[in-house]
Formats: structure tokens, sequence, C-alpha cells
């Protein structure tokens, strides 16, 4: 395979997490007597621009369909971060709701431009799940049911082109990275601004999230590679922030590279120093990640078999897709966790993809009350054990990412 991005032959795997189905795909009752489909979940490093990326084996979409099962707005503490950054960009660029229009690439259920919706900003959202774009109707969101491209960008550019445009969580999902951002450099006004949110990759090496490595997360980005993606591609950075969403990610502010209306802050160069620190344009960071992941696997079984062999009961909360991940690299099944909960509608009475544990709705806990409760959805680990105050006290709860521990 060759790189997404510069075409460079790649040589360097970074980790190989096995043969494992989509993580996104949950299961029906009537599913269990199919069979899965399963893709080698690998990810390689490119030597000449350090864009990690996974082995690309099924196209998007098989992951973003009409069963599309993420509800951004499940979560109070993203739906919190969403208004708060919406209140943010509003008052740092000055925007006036009788005349700035406002787009959202992969705008989900409307989490994020409901907030936009309330202050009567011009909003239209891009969201290809059929699912989550008629969520978002819903909400009187306008949304167009496409995947974002150049084609689709330079449809839209020809009626209006925009002051704002968000893009969060997306950057990743995109196979061709290069189409993606070009689109957006041509959708954006001469003083728009686009800001991206995405995991950093630093903090999945240094805090061994490897979890969060999965078929429909295409890259896995630093600031130095998306610096150069988006040189080559139209867009200038002029702004970076560290957030705390999905483990610690970056905001990244951009503008048309042809238009310098924003001044460059330190913040930048701060970032990509760092990540020079760590060495992340280098092979060295790289190479040892496989052993520390095997080595977490490991001590999550070892935890997992002591509670059997003592006839503990384990279950475990968050069906999201990093737990997936997580155990179908461990061959985790429902001998070890006989059930986990979920707050999103959409995934209950469902059965997680590859290890088939069943899903119930929180409210399954108040009758089976676990001795160990795995928290899958290590990000909201906090917002979790809020929700369970009323869980049986005598209920240990636990995380495997960074590492095993009782919390």
């Amino acid at each position: 395979m060759k790189c997404r991005s510069c075409k460079n032959k790649l040589k360097l795997c970074f980790i190989d997490l096995g043969n494992a189905p989509p993580s996104n795909s949950y299961l029906s009752k009537k599913q269990l007597n199919s069979t899965e489909m399963y893709y080698p979940l690998q990810v390689f490093i490119c030597d000449s621009c350090w864009l990690a990326q996974v082995i690309d084996y099924a196209g998007r979409d098989i992951f973003f369909n009409e069963f599309y099962p993420y509800f951004s707005s499940v979560s109070k503490s993203f739906t919190k971060h969403s208004k708060k950054y919406v209140d943010y960009v509003i008052k740092r660029f000055n925007l006036k709701s009788n005349n700035s229009k406002i787009v959202e690439i992969a705008s989900n259920d409307g989490y994020l431009l409901q907030f936009f919706k309330k202050k009567k900003f011009k909003c239209l959202g891009i969201e290809p799940s059929t699912n989550c774009a008629k969520a978002a109707r819903k909400k009187k969101i306008n949304v167009i049911e496409k995947f974002f491209d150049f084609d689709l960008a330079k449809k839209l550019a020809k009626k209006n082109t925009v002051d704002l445009i968000v893009a969060n969580n997306v950057l990743a999902h995109v196979p061709d990275i290069n189409n993606f951002v070009r689109g957006i450099s041509i959708l954006l006004k001469k003083k728009g601004v686009v800001t991206f949110e995405f995991p950093h990759l630093l903090e999945l090496i240094k805090n061994n999230q490897y979890d969060t490595i999965y078929h429909e997360h295409y890259s896995y980005l630093s600031l130095i590679v998306v610096n150069t993606i988006f040189e080559k591609n139209g867009l200038k950075i002029f702004d970076v922030q560290q957030i705390g969403t999905h483990g610690g990610s970056l905001r990244v502010f951009a503008q048309k590279k042809t238009y310098h209306y924003y001044r460059l802050e330190k913040n930048v160069s701060k970032i990509i120093s760092l990540e020079k620190k760590y060495e992340l344009n280098s092979i060295k960071p790289y190479k040892n990640f496989q052993k520390t992941a095997e080595k977490n696997k490991n001590e999550l079984l070892n935890f997992l078999i002591k509670f059997k062999n003592k006839n503990l009961k384990v279950a475990a909360f968050g069906a999201a897709a990093k737990g997936n991940t997580l155990l179908n690299y461990a061959g985790i099944k429902k001998d070890l966790i006989s059930f986990v909960c979920d707050s999103s509608k959409s995934k209950q009475n469902r059965f997680l993809p590859g290890s088939r544990i069943p899903i119930y709705s929180p409210n399954y806990l108040t009758k089976n009350k676990p001795d160990y409760l795995l928290i899958l959805a290590w990000n909201i680990a906090d917002e979790i054990k809020d929700q369970l105050k009323k869980l049986n006290k005598k209920t240990k709860f636990f995380v495997a990412i960074p590492k095993v521990k009782i919390i």
C-alpha cells in the first residue's frame, strides 16, 4: 500500500491488532446466525511524511451507513463541550447570525449545530449516515446526506462560500485526506475560518491508547503531518489548542493559504516543537508500541481470569468502538464479561461485533449487579460513574487504558 497523503510506499508497521469486524457494526439477534466480516487491523507509518494510517481493506460505506450507531448527543459532557465551542467561536471571530454562514462536516445528529440554530444562524450539516441525518432534521437542521469531498465542495461554493466550517472528529475518518482538505479550502470565504478537532497521535502513544485504532479511523494525526497536508492543499494553520476530548485532542484553526487575515499564534510552533521532542517525525517512537499493547492486553486477561476463578461477576459499561477494538484484540468473550450496558438506545438489545456480548440499558444494572464493572469508554469515565450512583456500592469500577487499574 502507498501512503494516502504522499504516495510513498509503506514499510513500517506501527501496530498489528489482528483481524476484527468493523467496530461500529453492532449485531441484531437475527444476525447472530450469520457470518461477520473480519478485516486486518494494522497501522503503518509513512517514513516520508510520517502519517500514521490503517491499511485500507474496506470501503467507508461499510462503516458509515443507515445503521451507524454513534449519536454524539448521548454524551452529556460532549454536548456541553460543543455548546462551549459554539459560544467561543462566535465571540472570537465576531460571527453574526444575520450574515454568517456555518457548515459542519460530519454533523452527526445535530449535537453541535443545534446551538448555532438556537442563535438564529444559517447553518448546514453534511452527514452521510441516514439515521444521524434524520435525527438532525428533527432539530430543524438542514442536512445534505452525502460524504463531503472536493466535488461536493465545488457545487456548494458556486452558490455560497462559508464563514465558518466545523470539521470535528472527521479528518481521521476520510480515506482521501488531500481531496477532503482541498474541498474545504475552496468552500471557505476569503476571511473564513475552519476548525478541526481530532485525537492527538502524541497522546495515543504516550497513554497507550491503542484501543482508539479501528477501521473507520483511516489516519492518526500529529500537528506536523496535518500542517504539511494543509499547506499543499490550500489551507494555513494559524492557531491550535490542546483539549481533553477523546483522551487528548487538538483543536486546529486554519484559513485560506492565499489570504493571511489571522495572525499566526505561538501555540502552533509550541505544539510542533513538543512533537519533535517526542520524535514523532522519526521511526523511534513507533518501534515498541506493539509490545506495549501486548503487555496491556495480557494484564487485562490476567485480571479477568482471576475474577473468573473466584466466581466474581464482571460486566462492562460503554459499548464504544474503542471497547470493541480492545475486546477483539484480547479475544474476550461473554465467558469473561457477561454483558455491557450503554446509554445509547441505538445500541441497546444488540450485540458487540466479534465478541457478541449482549448490550443492555443502564437500568439493567439495578437488578444485575456485577462485582466489577469495566468502563470501556474510559474517556468519559467520570461521566459514567456519575450516571451509576445508584449502583450497588460494592461494585468496583476499573479501566484497562492506559493501564489496568481499579478506579
